[in-house]
């Protein structure tokens, strides 16, 4: 069944990148397989967040059970509400945990909304003070005409939007009328730095800073005032919250012991701030493996979080529930890549030039078979094969039978897989190396 409903450019997207073997940046429901179930438990904690709210999971699965790619639908489905997003992949050398500064720069580097690409500060800020100053002059009080008024009216109104955040991480609203002060007198290299300051990036300028009335670089204790500073000016100019990431928190298991205990001290505390209401508008979600929730070098390492998270996994995942705190991918076998295969094969007929044709020779049956071929020659791993069945599909398969009308796969199609196209991942579990021709059921 073909998608007319989808448009052209999108469906270009989609399949493009499916035929480079990459993640589609936008388009991730027109494919997604097995989450479904969760749609109406997500949808209501954005709901809550964009209420005023926030909101946690975790989710848990194997490598290859679809955690990355089930953050991204999600993130998708966030930004069609107006939320800003951020995906920050915790690195034991480049944003470790117990470092939450370094998470803060992440967030911002990779900040985006649905209109602006990362990094989407500035943007946000220059919003927010429009914002703002449309504020002031709606209240009739203040004429536009009047600069020096409206600057003292829109100073008045930041202290009052960010006096919580004032009280524990003032030097936050000090770079924000820096800047605002920067921009209005021409002063480009003061408010690029201060906007870079305002990120958590560490080599700015002193001179802008002693401008501003600002000291020092952002450290782990202020980290969390500036994420709450972020939110507010987030709502003020119109996105309702923020859906942060924090992917591959699993890596925590191969860090010094140390640095473990003061990484989920971290997460812990991070979780206790939302409780207590100190992050209106956020939604975090975490991502890792079983191992990393269950094990003792993981979560059950600190007793406090691991009472947290904890979630019944004993029944069937069939009776998991969505809104638990806990979200377990069971990841792909092989009836759910087919029927991946079956949803792509259908969105390359909505743009097919000969869609009857390739509907016919690309059955369903045929898509079973590919699949069972594919992974096999990756040692039956059914959950490292996603990414490579839809580039073989896509780039291999659907683009030769829409393009050469006497090519049947069945005939003249031979599954062969390279080293060269293969991750890491993929080539320690395919069998053998260099050219590898697969028998087709």
């Amino acid at each position: 069944m073909s998608t007319p409903d989808v448009s052209a450019a999108r469906r270009k997207d989609v399949i493009n990148a499916l035929r480079r073997g990459t993640v589609p940046h936008a388009g991730l429901g027109l494919f997604a397989v097995g989450l479904q179930r969760f749609e109406a438990s997500l949808d209501g904690d954005l709901d809550t967040v964009t209420r005023g709210g926030a909101a946690f999971h975790a989710l848990r699965g194997e490598y290859g059970s679809g955690k990355t790619f089930f953050a991204r639908w999600l993130a998708e489905r966030a930004k069609r509400r107006g939320l800003a997003i951020s995906e920050v992949q915790i690195s034991e050398t480049e944003t470790p945990l117990h470092r939450l500064e370094t998470v803060y720069r992440r967030l911002v580097e990779r900040l985006t909304t649905a209109t602006h690409e990362p990094s989407a500060l500035r943007a946000i800020v220059d919003s927010w003070f429009y914002a703002l100053e449309e504020e002031v002059l709606g209240t009739g009080e203040v004429g536009d005409d009047d600069e020096n008024a409206l600057a003292g009216a829109v100073d008045e109104l930041l202290e009052r939007r960010l006096a919580d955040v004032a009280r524990t991480t003032p030097a936050f609203s000090a770079a924000l009328r820096g800047y605002r002060q920067a921009v209005a007198d021409g002063n480009g290299a003061h408010a690029e730095a201060l906007i870079a300051w305002l990120a958590g990036q560490r080599s700015v300028a002193a001179s802008a800073k002693r401008a501003a009335g600002i000291r020092g670089d952002l450290d782990h204790f202020a980290a969390l005032g500036f994420l709450q500073g972020l939110l507010t000016v987030l709502r003020d100019c119109g996105h309702p919250g923020l859906l942060l990431v924090l992917d591959e928190v699993e890596t925590l298991q191969r860090v010094r012991g140390d640095v473990r205990e003061k990484s989920l001290n971290a997460l812990r505390q991070l979780l206790d701030e939302i409780d207590a209401g100190r992050f209106p508008g956020l939604f975090l979600v975490i991502t890792g493996t079983p191992a990393f929730y269950d094990g003792q070098q993981g979560v059950q390492r600190l007793a406090p979080l691991a009472q947290r998270l904890a979630t019944d996994f004993t029944t069937d995942p069939r009776f998991d529930s969505p809104r638990a705190v806990q979200l377990r991918l069971p990841g792909f076998d092989l009836a759910s890549l087919g029927d991946l295969g079956r949803k792509v094969r259908d969105l390359y007929v909505g743009g097919a030039q000969h869609p009857d044709i390739v509907a016919a020779r690309v059955d369903d049956a045929y898509l079973d078979e590919l699949a069972a071929a594919l992974t096999g020659s990756l040692g039956g791993k059914v959950g490292i094969a996603p990414r490579l069945y839809l580039r073989k599909l896509v780039a291999d398969v659907l683009d030769r039978v829409d393009e050469f009308e006497d090519f049947d796969p069945r005939l003249h199609y031979s599954l062969t897989l390279n080293s060269a196209e293969l991750s890491e991942t993929e080539r320690s579990a395919a069998t053998g190396a260099g050219d590898i021709a697969l028998e087709l059921p």
